[in-house]
Formats: C-alpha cells, sequence, structure tokens
C-alpha cells in the first residue's frame, strides 16, 4: 500500500501541473495579447516537459511493477486507478522528453498562425507550420505505436480513447459512409412536404445571446462557483480541475449557432463538473476518453436541447429575449430550424444528418496524412474533393475548409473520430435514460434537466475511468455500442416527424 500511495502522491502532482498547463491553454484562446505569444509557448513546452519528466522519472515503471504485485491489497477503484497510471506511463515513456517539449512549441506557434490563416483563407501561411505539427505527430505516433505493438495512427487514436481503433471504427464509418448521401436526401425530400420554415431576422446582441447562454447553462446544471462562460475563435470546454472553462463565438445576424453552441460545451462541462470528488486529481477519476466525452456533448445538443419538449421550452424564452414577434417565433418553427437539414461548409453549425460526413472526411484524410500517404501541400484540394463527394458542396476557400477546424494545427491528430462515435454513444444513452426514467422528457419540456442530469451523473460522470469505455455503455445501456441506435434516431427525427 505504501507504494501504491507513492504513486498516488506522484500522479497528483502531475494533475496539478496539467491543470496549470488547462488555464494557461484557455488563456492563449481567449484573453492573452498576441505580443506574449513566444513567452506563453515556452511556458506551456516547460510544464509539459516538467510533467513528462514527473512521470517518467527513473523509479516510476518500478514503482508500478511494484504495486502490481501488491494488487491484492486495493479495493476496485484503487486497482483501476493503478490501471491507468500504467497505461498513461506507458504512453509517456515512450516520447522522449526533448520530443515532448518540441511538439508543443511547434503546436503553439501553428495555432497562433491557424487564427490568421483561417481569417484570411490563406492555406500556405499556415503550411510550413502545419507540417512540422504533423512531423512530430508521425514521430510520437511511431514512438508510441513500437512501445504500445501499434500502428501510429492506432497509437495516436489511443491517447484520446482507450482501447480504440481503426479495425472498429472502419466498419462503422464504411457503413455509414454508404447511407449518408440517401438519408441525407431523404430528409431533403421530407422538409420539402412541410411548411416553409420563416427565417429569425436579427440582429441579436451580444449581451442578449450572452445572457440567454448562461440561463441554460444554470438549467442544464452547470456550476458557475466552478466555472465560467468566455469567448474563443474556436469554442471549446477546457480549464482545470474544479474551474471549467467553456467558449463560444458569436454572431448578430444568427443566435442559434452560438446558443447551440453553449449548450454543446456545457455537456462537456457537465462530465468535467460530475466526475467522482474523491478522485478528481487521480487518472481513474478523469473522464473515460473523447468518445464518451463527446456523447456528454452531444447528449444535451442534439438529443435533449434539439427535442420537440425542449424547444417548447426554450421558444418562450428567446421570443422575450429578442423581443421577437409572429409566427417564426413558434416552438414549431423553432423546432424546424434546430433540425434543419442542409449540407453546409462548416462542421460546428452541421445538423445530425450531415455532421457525421464532415468527420468522416477528416478521419479518411488524417489517416493518408500520418501515413504519408498524402502530401501536406495536397490537404486542401484532397479536403475539397472529399466535401465535394458526401455533402455536394464546392468548398470557395479555405477558411470554409481545412483552415475551419483547430484541430489539426493544435496537434489533435486521432481526436476527429471520437465525435461520430460520441454521437452514435449519445443517441444509445438517451434512449437509455428516457426508457428508465419517465420524468425526463417532461422534465426538459419544463426546463427542468434535474431527471436527465441525475442519470447521467449515476450511469456516467461519477464512473470516472474505472470501467473501459464499451464496459461503461454496456452496464449504461444494457448493450454494447451499435449504430443502429444512432440510425433509428435519424430516422425517427428526421423522416417520420
Amino acid at each position: 500500500m505504501q507504494i501504491y500511495h507513492l504513486l498516488e502522491e506522484r500522479f497528483a502532482r502531475i494533475s496539478s501541473i496539467e491543470d496549470a498547463i488547462g488555464i494557461l491553454q484557455w488563456d492563449t484562446e481567449t484573453m492573452m495579447p498576441e505580443g506574449a505569444a513566444d513567452g506563453r509557448s515556452d511556458q506551456l513546452a516547460t510544464l509539459k516537459g516538467l510533467a513528462h519528466e514527473l512521470l517518467t522519472a527513473p523509479d516510476t515503471g518500478e514503482l508500478l511493477a511494484q504495486a502490481d504485485q501488491d494488487s491484492g491489497q486495493l479495493d476496485d477503484w484503487q486497482r483501476a486507478n493503478l490501471r491507468e497510471m500504467r497505461r498513461i506511463y506507458l504512453h509517456g515513456s515512450a516520447v522522449p522528453a526533448d520530443l515532448v517539449e518540441a511538439s508543443s512549441k511547434a503546436v503553439s506557434k501553428a495555432e497562433l498562425v491557424w487564427r490568421e490563416a483561417r481569417q484570411n483563407g490563406d492555406f500556405a501561411l499556415l503550411l510550413p507550420h502545419l507540417a512540422q505539427v504533423l512531423s512530430f505527430q508521425r514521430q510520437i505516433g511511431q514512438a508510441k505505436g513500437e512501445a504500445l505493438g501499434l500502428s501510429p495512427y492506432d497509437a495516436l487514436l489511443d491517447s484520446y480513447d482507450p482501447g480504440l481503433r481503426q479495425e472498429t471504427i472502419d466498419p462503422l464509418f464504411t457503413e455509414l459512409g454508404a447511407e449518408l448521401p440517401g438519408l441525407i436526401q431523404e430528409a431533403q425530400e421530407r422538409q420539402k412536404e412541410l411548411p416553409a420554415i420563416q427565417p429569425l431576422n436579427g440582429p441579436f446582441p451580444v449581451d442578449d445571446q450572452r445572457r440567454i447562454g448562461e440561463q441554460l447553462m444554470k438549467a442544464v446544471g452547470f456550476d458557475f462557483n466552478q466555472g465560467r462562460l468566455d469567448v474563443s475563435l474556436h469554442p471549446f470546454c477546457g480549464g482545470s480541475t474544479g474551474d471549467v472553462r467553456i467558449t463560444t463565438r458569436y454572431s448578430e445576424a444568427n443566435f442559434m449557432s452560438a446558443l447551440m453552441g453553449v449548450l454543446h460545451e456545457t455537456g462537456h462541462a457537465l462530465y468535467e463538473q460530475g466526475r467522482p470528488e474523491t478522485w478528481r486529481r487521480q487518472p481513474v477519476g478523469l473522464a473515460r476518453g473523447m468518445s464518451l466525452h463527446e456523447s456528454q456533448s452531444l447528449l444535451i445538443e442534439m438529443q435533449a436541447c434539439r427535442s420537440r419538449e425542449f424547444v417548447t421550452y426554450l421558444a418562450p424564452l428567446v421570443r422575450e429575449t429578442f423581443q421577437g414577434e409572429g409566427p417564426a417565433w413558434s416552438p414549431e418553427n423553432l423546432h424546424r430550424i434546430l433540425t434543419r437539414v442542409e449540407p453546409g461548409f462548416i462542421r460546428v453549425d452541421a445538423d445530425e444528418i450531415t455532421y457525421p460526413a464532415h468527420i468522416l472526411v477528416r478521419y479518411k484524410l488524417e489517416k493518408a496524412l500520418i501515413a504519408g500517404n498524402l502530401p501536406i501541400e495536397d490537404l486542401p484540394s484532397a479536403f475539397n474533393e472529399e466535401i465535394k463527394k458526401l455533402l455536394g458542396l464546392t468548398v470557395p476557400d479555405d477558411s470554409l475548409g481545412c483552415l475551419q477546424d483547430i484541430h489539426w494545427p493544435g496537434g489533435a491528430w486521432g481526436y476527429f473520430p471520437t465525435y461520430t462515435l460520441g454521437a452514435m454513444t449519445a443517441a444509445q444513452l438517451f434512449r437509455a435514460a428516457c426508457q428508465t426514467d419517465a420524468d425526463i422528457l417532461p422534465g426538459l419540456a419544463k426546463g427542468d434537466f434535474a431527471p436527465l442530469r441525475n442519470w447521467l451523473r449515476a450511469k456516467v460522470h461519477a464512473k470516472g475511468s474505472l470501467m473501459a469505455t464499451d464496459q461503461l455503455v454496456a452496464a449504461a445501456t444494457g448493450q454494447p455500442l451499435t449504430a443502429e441506435v444512432f440510425r433509428a434516431h435519424l430516422r425517427e427525427r428526421y423522416l417520420t416527424h
């Protein structure tokens, strides 16, 4: 037990460093003046290097081995914690410290350049920096793959979602890709049979948007005593343990985009704020991978907050906030707006049916880039070709194409598949929750998220990383993850109602 407690102390220290990194990264995206970028890059690289040194100290492997021998004295949570320590150690020790720091500096620079490149649609400006980030990601994937017995891309996937492999993703995505074009067409044909959508005419003042966003965050269950809402170029959920920071971006011409972004990130925040209190500074207390994390954001945004029940609660709130008048502000019209199927260029604004197409494109391209089968300078044309193939759209410029996401310049390679796996998981969890508790849907119609939140707290949030993702989903829903529940949800919402 003494050895195990030494490991707990070490990982608690690593957690504190990572929390500091989280706040600095949040500040970088929201408030940092541009002139501070070089210093911030050094700060982040130094802290990541320190965390890596602490994790990969010469005796860490020995301590883990000794703790394994004495694991019979541990309870279930402690044994799971030891398992997660070992996994994190294997990932960390596979990558040399100088590569960790060099990659961190490259990412900091690329993210800064990406802001300007995206604004101006200038891929050439980002290209050398993105090429450097990609080079480091290949090296990291190779190093981790050799240590874990995985391909480089599978090793990167495992960093974001333990146990996730291409052999799991490929059949699900192949099936989905074959079905998507027909599903999109059917949904659009169905829409033509319904009354025309009445547009909501702005402008919609940002202060009003922020106020109603915070009101809905409170309704969902966000604890403002341990978090806050800010603005960034790309919406995200970050911060640190016990201090969850979420962001959105506003447009005075369209309040729905920011509002749904706030609700999406609030889903992430609920997960972070609901993690098991006793284990918050230990690996077992962390969220169980990004597929499950994305399921929580998509469950709130897509499953709950685009439901007919929730829209009956939302309609009078937005009508009063923006002083709207007429049939455009009716629950029926708002629901039509929130469930409109229309291929578009921007992933984060995509509807439920076209959204997976954006992920399929990115998944295909990042696999090819990591494998070296696609030259980085050919990314824009390859991206545009895939969007044309799946969504029938001609991308007019790179700001609406391969520059729209921060993930690749931000070093998040192997992350994109978790969005669509998260959507599948969200559909399955939400169905199970509603079947278990008859108060959930009536509650949404009154803005009462407590029944849904309590179910998620018990079945997902409070479990931390006690179980593997597939075990947690099966325990919560009664069956392993299947794409069929997601497809059934899409058919019911978009083809029958």
